[in-house]
């Protein structure tokens, strides 16, 4: 029997907790809530979480300090809850480390697609039918092994490189197209899907978190090269291992 995914709803306003706590249980998932970091930490502890939902106003230390925490701490998916109007916010959510954001008010059935496309992404839930394509495929190049099936990036001395699940599908993305111009909305389109509402800006940020992890140099880049006025490219050339 499959398990059923755990999610930790981050949040101070009990309304909230509640009514996401309650909906997503409905869904058929499994839901555990936290008024603030040390609760948040006390439950990671305690449970296998498969993703956060954080808000990004908490008492004490906020959403923002407590993404760094749980990205430097392993991959665990983080949904960002931010205000309506604060872009600076959600930018500064991906670039903590956060897989996908959604500002206040929201719909609880716009966070449960968001919960379970993200979910999806690190395999947590079924994918439908059309989008298993991984199979068994492992992707090298320049010394690194990109495993599609267990969805993990091994450096050159075959050490496991912790990415979030939206910079594993970006590098996913590249690879796959290596030696070609990606533009932004195409990169979008083939990391994330149509699943979030995204923007131009959070493939530059999501780039640049990249680079931070399999560049030499992250300020002169060799794998990941900005093409002006065009987008991305990723430069090395690419084995396939194994096939489907």
């Amino acid at each position: 029997m499959e398990r059923t995914p755990h999610i930790l709803v981050v949040d101070d306003d009990r309304e909230i907790c509640s009514l996401v706590s309650q909906f997503l249980s409905k869904h058929g998932l499994r839901v555990s809530t936290a008024r603030d970091g040390g609760e948040m930490m006390r439950a990671l502890e305690v449970s296998r979480i498969d993703l956060v939902v954080l808000d990004l106003m908490l008492p004490g230390e906020d959403g923002l300090s407590l993404c760094r925490k749980l990205r430097a701490q392993g991959s665990i998916p983080v949904i960002m809850l931010t205000a309506m109007s604060e872009e600076i916010d959600r930018i500064l959510g991906l670039e903590m480390g956060a897989d996908d954001y959604l500002a206040k008010p929201f719909n609880p059935r716009e966070l449960l697609a968001r919960v379970r496309a993200v979910l999806r992404r690190v395999g947590a839930l079924p994918a439908p039918t059309a989008e298993i394509n991984a199979g068994g495929r492992i992707l090298s190049f320049d010394g690194w092994r990109l495993d599609l099936a267990k969805r993990e990036l091994r450096n050159r001395t075959g050490e496991i490189v912790l990415l979030s699940s939206g910079e594993f599908d970006l590098i996913q993305a590249f690879a796959e197209r290596p030696q070609r111009v990606l533009t932004r909305d195409q990169l979008l389109d083939l990391a994330r899907g149509r699943a979030a509402v995204l923007y131009d800006r959070s493939v530059d940020i999501q780039v640049m978190r990249l680079r931070r992890k399999i560049e030499q140099n992250p300020k002169d880049p060799q794998l990941i090269k900005t093409v002006r006025s065009g987008g991305y490219m990723f430069t090395p050339p690419v084995q396939v291992i194994g096939q489907d």
